[in-house]
C-alpha cells in the first residue's frame, strides 16, 4: 500500500496536459519524422501516453530508449551519472526529442543533452513530465514542459521510491517516514 502525504497532480489534469504536449509536438514538427528518446524507467508511462496523442498523420515517430542512473535506491542523486543502456538508434541528422520524467539538478539532462549533442542530431529538444526548479544545480530546462512542483518527493504515474509506488495513477508526494 502506498505511503503519501497527498495527491499532487491528478490523473485527469496528467492526461490533458499530455495531450496539450501531443498537439504541440505535432504542430512542430508536422511532415517530419521525429526519434523520440525515452529515459527509463521513470518515463516510460508519460513517454506511452505522450506518442499516443501526436498525431501520425502528421508526424512520423521513431522510438528508442535510453538507461541512465543518478539515484540508485536513493531518494538523493549521487551527482554522477552513468549510462546504463544507449539508444540503439542512429542520431545523426535526426530530430530528437528526449522525453524525461523530471528534471530536479538537471545534472542527467545536461549530460544527455551533451552525449546526444556530440551524434550531430539535426535538432535535439527536451519533453519533461515535470520541473523542480528549486533542485536545479546546472542551468537547464526543457522544450516541452509539463508541471512545475514545489520541491518534494514525488511518486506515482511512473515515478518511483526504490522501484515502488510507480503504478499509482495520480503523482502524489510520499510520506517522508516511508522513506
Amino acid at each position: 500500500m502506498a505511503k503519501v502525504t497527498k495527491v499532487l497532480i491528478e490523473s485527469d489534469k496528467i492526461a490533458q496536459r499530455i495531450k496539450q504536449l501531443g498537439a504541440q509536438i505535432t504542430q512542430d514538427y508536422a511532415g517530419k519524422t521525429v526519434l523520440m528518446i525515452a529515459i527509463l524507467r521513470g518515463s516510460v508511462i508519460f513517454f506511452s501516453d505522450l506518442i499516443r496523442e501526436i498525431d501520425s498523420d502528421k508526424v512520423d515517430i521513431i522510438i528508442d530508449f535510453i538507461s541512465v542512473s543518478s539515484y540508485g535506491s536513493s531518494h538523493k542523486t549521487t551527482g554522477e551519472v552513468r549510462m546504463l543502456k544507449d539508444a540503439d538508434e542512429a542520431i545523426d541528422g535526426k530530430d530528437v526529442i528526449i522525453v524525461e520524467d523530471i528534471v530536479d539538478t538537471g545534472l542527467t539532462l545536461q549530460y544527455l543533452k551533451k552525449v546526444l549533442s556530440s551524434r550531430n542530431p539535426s535538432s535535439l529538444k527536451v519533453c519533461c513530465l515535470l520541473d523542480k526548479p528549486e533542485r536545479r544545480k546546472v542551468e537547464i530546462s526543457a522544450d516541452y514542459l509539463g508541471f512545475t512542483i514545489p520541491n518534494e518527493f514525488v511518486v506515482g504515474y511512473g515515478f518511483d521510491y526504490a522501484q515502488k509506488y510507480r503504478n499509482l495513477k495520480d503523482i502524489c508526494v510520499l510520506d517522508p517516514k516511508a522513506k
